[in-house]
């Protein structure tokens, strides 16, 4: 009797997931509900097991009522649902059922509602992030090279390993790729990935609920803590000083920490002096913009892998045209792929540029910030050399900043590329086009001039 019970506890486990995705979220379930082992079901108590100290209270005080109820749906026997920390197992005995056993650990859940300890903190991992699927080219040779031996050393080669570039370069595949290999090769090691504005949340979460001494335990019990994009600790003091004593206690204690970044840890406007100099403290590896054989390269590999055949005509002509990022340059050949896939035919120069004559139309009339630049310091008779240099008076900064909002408007470049062109902070950029913004709604003049200025540069 207490096996079938077991038996049918174990069976809701796929319908109680299913519940807590539609009302949470998978993003929030995966997350902080993932972890999650069934226990034993005993006078109406239900028994869910937790990893960790930091996960077990995190979830008993914001995700309790949730959880019961979805149980409570699949079996109305619960009366309520407690959190413990460890992991259930069972013996063959018939009371086993009611009272989990800690001596024989064992996973018991469907294993949907299951991860191992160690990914319980990190970022999912996209699947298609591995080495093998990274195309080398003398624009990334270096990073990738660094980004492999990191992954293959048993102890830290560089630490930290600091990769940094523009958007859709390759810095995340990296990151990903490294994690991977760690976890296929050598699983007994705890990889965590995060990006830096999820090491934040976590931290402010810890803060709140007074938890800080779990999250720290649990960051510095790790093999390999990686951090993706830290530019965005910029400006947020307390969890740089969290990160700064986290980073030294995993490299005092021999453990791999790999970061990355939209610039070098030296133009890191608004961090703090002693973390930037540990940041440099490793090795410190950039990966620069595509060329013409590399976008072929990355072209050739992902059409191989689509399984459809693109000519070389198509393929050289998405390299010439789409240069900004590989991330777009993929967008494109993916829609290309997908519209022969669905509609049938075959890829042909025209039919590319029938698919994608929206994103070939853009590129023909897009402005680059150089342009931008030039043209607005044209205008308010100032050197383009204005345009990134430290001057703040009037005269100077409002050019500057209406170049900035001309940038976010007329280019497809992310925040920290705009930001990089001026030789600023991307939150410089954010604070400028708000100012810009509030200026063209009070002042119907300036909104002229700003309007005039962009369709001199959209002609």
């Amino acid at each position: 009797m207490a096996k079938k019970q077991q038996k049918s506890i174990l069976s809701q486990a796929e319908a109680v997931e299913a519940r807590l995705r539609e009302l949470l979220g998978s993003s929030v379930f995966d997350t902080w509900l993932k972890s999650l082992c069934v226990g034993g079901l005993k006078d109406g108590i239900l028994t869910l097991f937790l990893p960790t100290n930091f996960f077990c209270s995190y979830i008993a005080r914001n995700f309790a009522d949730e959880i019961t109820q979805a149980w409570q749906a699949e079996n109305p026997e619960i009366l309520r649902v407690k959190f413990e920390v460890g992991s259930p197992a069972f013996s063959e005995t018939p009371d086993s059922a009611e009272e989990p056993k800690t001596e024989r650990p064992q996973t018991v859940s469907s294993p949907e509602l299951i991860e191992t300890e160690k990914d319980v903190l990190s970022a999912a991992l996209d699947p298609r992030f591995t080495f093998d699927n990274f195309v080398v080219g003398a624009p990334n040779e270096f990073a990738y090279a660094a980004a492999r031996r990191v992954a293959e050393s048993k102890t830290p080669s560089f630490n930290p390993l600091y990769l940094y570039s523009g958007a859709g370069l390759g810095k995340t595949h990296l990151m990903h790729s490294i994690a991977w290999y760690i976890r296929e090769h050598d699983p007994s090691r705890r990889v965590v990935y995060l990006s830096a504005e999820k090491f934040m949340y976590l931290f402010i979460r810890a803060i709140r609920y007074k938890d800080t001494l779990a999250f720290k335990e649990e960051l510095r019990n790790v093999d390999v803590l990686m951090i993706d994009d830290v530019q965005f600790l910029i400006g947020k003091d307390s969890t740089q000083d969290e990160f700064f004593h986290t980073f030294n206690a995993l490299v005092g204690s021999g453990k791999q920490i790999v970061l990355s970044a939209d610039k070098p840890p030296v133009n890191l406007e608004g961090i703090e002096e002693r973390l930037k100099t540990r940041l440099g403290s490793g090795l410190v590896a950039d990966i620069h913009q595509t060329t013409f054989e590399l976008r072929v390269g990355i072209l050739e590999s992902k059409a191989q892998n689509s399984g459809v055949y693109v000519p070389q005509d198509v393929i050289s002509f998405l390299a010439e045209k789409i240069t900004s990022s590989v991330r777009e340059l993929e967008g494109a050949l993916l829609r290309v792929t997908a519209h022969v896939q669905l509609m049938g035919g075959e890829v042909t120069l025209e039919r590319t540029c029938d698919i994608l004559r929206d994103v070939l139309s853009a590129l023909d009339r897009r402005v680059t910030i150089e342009e931008i630049q030039r043209k607005v310091a044209e205008h308010y008779n100032i050197r383009v050399a204005e345009m990134t240099s430290k001057r703040r008076d009037r005269p100077v900064a409002r050019p500057r900043q209406i170049a900035m909002f001309l940038s976010k408007e007329l280019t497809t470049k992310s925040l920290p590329d705009i930001g990089r062109a001026f030789d600023r902070d991307h939150t410089t950029v954010i604070h400028a086009v708000k100012a810009i913004e509030n200026l063209r709604e009070k002042d119907p003049a300036f909104k002229e001039e700003t309007d005039s200025l962009r369709r001199m540069l959209s002609v």
